[in-house]
Order: C-alpha cells, then sequence, then structure tokens
C-alpha cells in the first residue's frame, strides 16, 4: 500500500490589483487541514476531490495536509505565503513511509517577492522531499507556466476546459501518473514551449475556435502509448510576470526528446491564430441598448473588465449605470457592497431604501449609483452546486446578501463577500429564476458559460474598463518578456 500526501494552494493573482491577499483572504475562502479536507472536497469536482477518488481506487495510505484558497485578488503576501508554504512542507516531511505527493497548485500565483509563486513552492518542496521524489502537480488552464515548475516537478497535468468542468478528471490523471511512477512502471519526462503572445482571455473559450482544434490535438496525441500527458495553458494576462502567455506542456514516458517535439508543436500551433484573437466587442451603451431591442431573453451581458474571477472587485458599474439610463426593466445585477448590505439589514426585509451602490473599491470601475427600493430578501449568503461547474466547489458562500426590488421589477443584488458567477445557484438560493428575468449582468470572462451558457437567449460580450479589461493594450507590462504579441510588432 502506497503512502501519499495531498495538499494544495491555490490563488490567481491580478498583479495590475493593490488589494493584497493575506491569511485573511484565504481564511475567507477556504485555509482547512487534515481531514477537514476529505469532508469539503470528497464529493466536489475539483482535482482535490480527483485525489481522493484515486487514493480509494488505488488503495493508497492517504493523508490530506493543508488546503489553501482565496478569490482572486492582487499578490499574495510574502508572511502568508511563507508560513503556509514552511506548514505545507513540515506536515508533509512528517508522515512516515511517504512514497509521493499530489498538490493542486493555479500556476498564475505572483507573491510579494516571488513573481512565480507556484515554481517556488515546487522548488521549496523538491529541495526538502529530494531530487527523485514523485512530486506531481495539476494547474490551472490560466497558469503561466514557467521553467521552474517543470524543472522542479515529476509530472504537470493541466485542466482541458475553460470553462473549467474537468477538474476531478484531472486530479484523477494525476493520480494515475503518480500511483504508476511509485510502482516504477514509467519515468515521466516533461517539455514546456511557449509562443511569444498574450492569449486574449475572450478567445479562451475551449469549446469553440480557436482553443478548440489545438486541444482536440492535444486529446489526439495522449491517446499514443509513451504520452502521459499533452497540456495546454491559455496563460493569465493581468500578471505582469517574465512567464505570462500560453504554454505547452507535454510528459513522455522517459522520451524527453519527444516530450520536446510534441511541446513545441503544440505551441506553434498557439502561435499560428495568434491573428484570430479580434476584439471588437461594444461599449456598455451599446451592449445596454443591443440587450433592450433583444427579443430572446434572458440576455447576458458579460462585464468582462469586472471579472471577479480575474481579480476584479466586482462592483463595476458601467453596465448597470447604462441599465438605469437606458430605463430598462427586468434586470438583475449583482454587485459588493459589504457596507450597502448592512444598511439593508438595518431598514429590514420590505423597508425602503435610498443607497449608493458600487464604484467604492477604486477609481478603475465606474461611479457610484444612486439606487432606490425596497427590501425583497435578506440571506446568510449559502447555496450548494451540485453539478461540475468552473471552480470545482461544491459548496459556496457570498456573504450575508441583500436583494433589492427597483421599479419595474428589476433587481440588485448587493454581496459581503466577492462572489464569481459560477453557479445559477446564486440567484436560485435567493429566490430569483434567471429564466424569468430580461437581463442578466454577470461579472465574469468565459467561466459563467457552463451555468448560464444553457438559459441564455442572449449573449453580450462587453468591452468595459477595469482590472480585467479585455484588451492587454490598456495596460502597462513591465515585467514581460519582449518582443510579444500584441504589445510588440513581431
Amino acid at each position: 500500500m502506497a503512502t501519499i500526501a495531498i495538499g494544495g494552494i491555490l490563488h490567481e493573482s491580478n498583479t495590475f490589483s493593490n488589494v493584497p491577499t493575506n491569511r485573511a483572504a484565504f481564511e475567507s475562502g477556504y485555509l482547512i487541514f487534515d481531514n477537514d479536507i476529505l469532508d469539503i472536497w470528497g464529493e466536489s469536482h475539483h482535482e482535490i476531490g480527483g485525489f481522493i477518488e484515486g487514493a480509494s481506487t488505488y488503495n493508497w495510505d492517504l493523508h490530506p495536509i493543508l488546503m489553501a484558497a482565496a478569490t482572486p485578488a492582487g499578490r499574495v503576501t510574502d508572511a502568508f505565503f511563507n508560513e503556509t508554504v514552511t506548514e505545507l512542507i513540515q506536515r508533509i516531511q512528517s508522515v512516515p513511509n511517504l512514497d509521493g505527493v499530489l498538490l493542486a497548485l493555479h500556476g498564475a500565483m505572483v507573491v510579494e517577492s516571488y513573481p512565480d509563486g507556484d515554481g517556488e513552492v515546487l522548488r521549496r518542496m523538491r529541495r526538502a522531499l529530494g531530487a527523485d521524489f514523485p512530486i506531481v502537480s495539476t494547474l490551472d488552464h490560466h497558469t503561466n507556466v514557467s521553467e521552474q515548475m517543470v524543472a522542479e516537478s515529476t509530472a504537470l497535468v493541466i485542466y482541458k476546459t475553460n470553462p473549467h468542468v474537468d477538474q476531478r478528471q484531472r486530479g484523477l490523471q494525476a493520480a494515475e501518473i503518480l500511483m504508476r511512477t511509485v510502482r516504477g512502471e514509467i519515468k515521466p519526462t516533461q517539455a514546456l514551449a511557449k509562443p511569444p503572445m498574450i492569449f486574449n482571455i475572450r478567445h479562451q473559450y475551449t469549446s469553440v475556435e480557436p482553443m478548440c482544434s489545438i486541444l482536440d490535438e492535444a486529446a489526439q496525441l495522449e491517446t499514443e502509448s509513451n504520452v502521459l500527458a499533452a497540456n495546454i495553458a491559455a496563460g493569465y494576462p493581468y500578471a505582469d510576470v517574465h512567464e505570462i502567455g500560453p504554454a505547452a506542456v507535454v510528459v513522455t514516458d522517459n522520451d524527453p526528446q519527444l516530450a520536446q517535439t510534441e511541446a513545441e508543436r503544440l505551441s506553434n500551433m498557439l502561435w499560428e491564430v495568434h491573428d484570430q484573437l479580434d476584439i471588437n466587442l461594444p461599449d456598455a451603451a451599446a451592449a445596454v441598448a443591443q440587450a433592450i431591442e433583444s427579443e430572446a431573453h434572458p440576455v447576458i451581458l458579460v462585464e468582462m473588465g469586472d471579472n471577479i474571477g480575474g481579480g476584479s472587485p466586482g462592483d463595476s458599474t458601467f453596465i448597470l449605470s447604462e441599465l438605469l439610463k437606458q430605463k430598462a426593466d427586468g434586470f438583475v445585477c449583482i454587485l459588493y457592497a459589504p457596507q450597502e448590505v448592512e444598511a439593508c439589514i438595518q431598514a429590514s426585509v420590505r423597508g425602503k431604501v435610498d443607497l449608493t451602490v458600487g464604484g467604492k473599491s477604486d477609481d478603475l470601475h465606474g461611479s457610484p449609483v444612486p439606487i432606490r427600493g425596497r427590501v425583497r430578501l435578506i440571506h446568510d449568503g449559502y447555496y450548494e452546486e451540485t453539478e461540475p461547474r468552473h471552480g470545482g466547489g461544491r459548496y459556496q458562500d457570498q456573504g450575508i446578501t441583500a436583494v433589492i426590488e427597483l421599479e419595474g421589477k428589476s433587481l440588485i443584488v448587493l454581496t459581503s463577500k466577492r462572489q464569481v458567477p459560477f453557479s445559477l445557484h446564486q440567484l436560485f438560493s435567493l429566490g430569483i429564476n434567471p429564466r424569468q428575468m430580461k437581463h442578466i449582468v454577470v461579472k465574469a470572462a468565459i467561466a459563467y458559460r457552463a451555468a448560464y451558457e444553457p438559459i441564455a437567449g442572449k449573449i453580450i460580450e462587453v468591452d468595459t474598463p477595469g482590472l480585467t479589461a479585455v484588451n492587454p493594450l490598456r495596460f502597462t507590462y513591465q515585467n514581460v518578456r519582449r518582443p510579444i504579441f500584441p504589445l510588440d510588432s513581431m
């Protein structure tokens, strides 16, 4: 019986955000230990759930260690990072007769002193456990893969879908590679290739072109007997780091030349579509006008500049302002507004409120908007998602939440925690049937699609300003490798 430890530290760090991600941010998300990991993640669609299922399949002596995750924001603080990585490694080292480690990392974590935070985790773990010790790590599809991540791990396994609905399967794939490595059946070798580009986030949807064919080619490659994993990463464009951009990582059974050749071939496929990454999207005013004219409901208005899953504050008002200005009715818009939630609690259910909401986190996401209505609901903010959805989590918490009803049956949902719109149950739990709304504002880029696309009458992606603006040319990059598309003429 093999003895295996599992754990993870996941964060997607937007370096253009001034909001540091500290211990409190992780405690507000997930910071759990030991068997609590089994209780919370065992039935989830996350890779940790896949690790746990793999342990049962392969009859491992499983040791869950530590799981930390926080909502995307600015850089992770040195204090939390150093304390947590040290604790993770010390707990792993204390496991007797340990045979291997399965690690869940994001791949776009930036720490105050370590631009390649995930690579630093792997570097420290490698130094602690030894040069040949089996360490297999999963990575998010939005990872900015570094040479250090490849060099310090035994094998990397990257999500194949965006929205990320295959996380549990990737956890199982990682578990199989680790199992075969521990048994001495295989000797993983891996190679990395990166094209000189930033892959625009609008085109990272893996069910359509240009990503679909590239992922299909990677999946076909995995049918070859000595290819253990053929990974495509789209990259994370909101981290100003050297490793920015898409990548191909191919893992083979003791065939480094094959790994390098196939990684370069897949990387070339990524580069060959760079001229297809157009960004011809309407602004907020034009998008809302299109939504009002549409007879297909609900219209999903995607506020790409305030993509909470990419590190934005969740209180942008560009689309909300236009909905009110153009007198749209039957819409629902969710905003992060903890102070206004408190005001609604004071007013109580059915009480009337005059509030100014949104645009308070910074000066990048619009101006605060005055609203007047009645408090329809106060909710504890907990809900459950049982289907595979982006992020893989099952139990969700958007904090104490208030629903305000405006004239025209429009609804403003105010949350006291930032919550990515990955699940329709975010609305169902509040007594809101999204199918009955005319317009729904989602602060996202791609991840919302798994939940919202099946019910959408029409989807309008909106080019709004903000920390997750769709156009990379809106940002000033100082640390990326150059030349790189589209920042430079290639």
